[in-house]
C-alpha cells in the first residue's frame, strides 16, 4: 500500500536506479505483492532494494519464499514482516490476478520495460502502476494540463482547445478532476495522441462520480492510470501523490486558472522540482481564480496562448504532423510558397514560419509600420498561407 502508514519513517531514502533494482533479481510479482502489503510503502520498498543491492547480484531472487524473519533482517518491523510473508505467498498472488481480471486492469512495475522513462527520473517514482486502456500512450511525449475545479467558462474553453491542439502531437495528462482537468481530457480524448487520466484512487473506481462518462471514454480510448491498488479507500493524502505522477509523466505542465491555494499549483511546484517546464494561460489579473497561476510568471513560467506555444519548446522531441505542411519541417513546401511572394510578404511569412507571432511581435521583428504590416497579413490570410488563431497569433498553414 501507499506510505500513509510510514509517516514516522525517514523520507529521504535515496533513489534506487533501475540497474540496482534489476540486479537484485526481485521478481516483479514480489514487487507488486510488497506494494499491496498493509503498512509497506515506497520508502520501505526502496530500503529493501538498497539492502539487496548491498548484498549483491541476485540477492532477492528467491524473496517469494522469505519468511517473516528474512523480511525483518531487511529492516521491516515485526508487523510489516508478517504482512509481507503472507502477501508474497502464491495464494495471495492468485487472488490479486483474479481481482485484476475482474476489474479489467493490468499492472506495470518499475522493473518493466513498459514503465514510462520520464517517470523513472523523478525523485520518488511509483513502484507499481495499475492501468486500463492504451499502455503505449506512456511512451509518447506528454504535456500535463491542470487547473482549478471551480473553472470559469473561459477557463474550460481554453483548456479544451489547448488540449485538443496539443493532442495532435503530444499525449495530454491530467487528473480527471472537475473543471479544468475534465475539460482537458474532453479536448484530447478523441485526438491522435489521446489522453491519460491519473487517478488518486484505484482505476476500478471513478472519482468524482459526475465524470463517469468521461472516465469510461478514457478507459476505452485513452489510458486510466493509478498508483493506488484497486479497492483503495480515497483520502486527501492520495491527491498530492497523484499530482507527482502527473508532473513526472510530462515534459511540462500547463496551468489554466488556479487560485493561490489551488491543488493544481502543487503539480506546478512538483514540475519545477523535477526540472520540467511550466506554462501558464494568461487570465484576468483581477480574478481570484487566476491569481495563483499568474504568479508563476514571476518564477519563470512560459505564456501559453495555444498549442503552438508549447510545441516550439519540444519540436525536436515530437513526431511530425501528418500530411503536407509548411510548419515543423516541410521545408520544400515552404520554399515553394515563398517564391510567389513579394519581398516584404516573404519576410513576414518567414518570421511566422520560424515562430507563431502576434502583430506586435511581427512589427518589432520586421520594423514595418502597423498599416503596412496589416496589409501584408491580410494578403497572406486571403491567399491561405497563414491563419489567425485565438489570441491574435498568426500561424503558417
Amino acid at each position: 500500500m501507499l506510505d500513509n502508514q510510514e509517516s514516522g519513517k525517514k523520507e529521504n531514502v535515496r533513489v534506487v536506479s533501475l540497474a540496482e533494482a534489476r540486479e537484485t533479481g526481485m521478481p516483479r510479482e514480489i514487487l507488486i505483492a510488497l506494494h499491496e502489503t498493509d503498512g509497506v510503502g515506497r520508502v520501505t520498498i526502496a530500503t529493501i532494494f538498497l539492502y539487496g543491492a548491498m548484498k549483491g547480484p541476485g540477492s532477492l531472487r528467491h524473496s517469494g519464499g522469505y519468511l517473516a524473519g528474512d523480511w525483518r533482517d531487511m529492516g521491516l518491523s515485526a508487523r510489516q514482516a508478517l504482512a509481507a510473508e503472507k502477501s508474497v505467498r502464491p495464494a495471495a498472488a492468485e487472488r490479486r490476478e483474479s481481482r485484476y481480471a475482474a476489474g479489467r486492469m493490468d499492472v506495470v512495475t518499475y522493473l518493466d520495460d513498459e514503465y514510462p522513462p520520464l517517470l523513472r527520473e523523478i525523485s520518488d517514482p511509483p513502484w507499481v502502476l495499475y492501468y486500463r486502456g492504451r499502455l503505449e500512450l506512456l511512451k509518447r511525449p506528454a504535456i500535463a494540463i491542470v487547473g482549478t475545479r471551480l473553472a470559469t467558462g473561459y477557463g474550460r474553453k481554453v483548456a479544451e482547445e489547448i488540449a485538443e491542439g496539443c493532442a495532435g502531437r503530444m499525449t495530454v495528462v491530467s487528473g480527471l478532476a472537475k473543471g479544468i482537468d475534465a475539460a482537458a481530457h474532453r479536448g484530447a480524448v478523441s485526438a491522435a495522441c489521446g489522453t491519460i487520466a491519473v487517478l488518486a484512487g484505484g482505476v476500478d473506481r471513478c472519482y468524482p462520480p459526475e465524470n463517469f462518462a468521461l472516465y469510461r471514454e478514457i478507459g476505452a480510448r485513452g489510458l486510466l492510470l493509478a498508483e493506488s491498488p484497486p479497492d483503495t479507500i480515497l483520502h486527501p493524502g492520495l491527491f498530492p501523490l497523484r499530482n507527482r505522477i502527473i508532473a513526472g509523466l510530462a515534459l511540462g505542465v500547463v496551468v489554466v486558472e488556479a487560485a493561490r491555494r489551488s491543488g493544481a499549483l502543487i503539480t506546478a511546484d512538483l514540475a519545477i522540482g523535477y526540472n520540467r517546464d511550466v506554462f501558464v494561460v494568461p487570465g484576468q489579473v483581477t480574478s481570484p481564480r487566476s491569481l495563483g497561476a499568474l504568479e508563476y510568471f514571476r518564477k519563470g513560467a512560459h505564456p501559453a496562448l495555444d498549442a503552438g506555444d508549447i510545441f516550439q519548446y519540444y519540436e525536436y522531441r515530437l513526431p511530425e504532423l501528418p500530411g503536407p505542411k509548411a510548419r515543423n519541417g516541410a521545408v520544400s513546401r515552404a520554399r515553394d510558397a515563398e517564391e510567389e511572394l513579394g519581398e516584404d510578404e516573404r519576410l513576414i511569412y518567414r518570421l511566422i514560419l520560424e515562430r507563431p507571432s502576434s502583430v506586435d511581435e511581427l512589427a518589432a521583428s520586421s520594423g514595418m509600420t502597423f498599416g503596412h504590416l496589416h496589409s501584408i497579413l491580410l494578403n497572406l490570410l486571403m491567399t491561405r498561407r497563414i491563419e489567425q488563431q485565438p489570441g491574435s497569433v498568426y500561424h503558417v498553414l
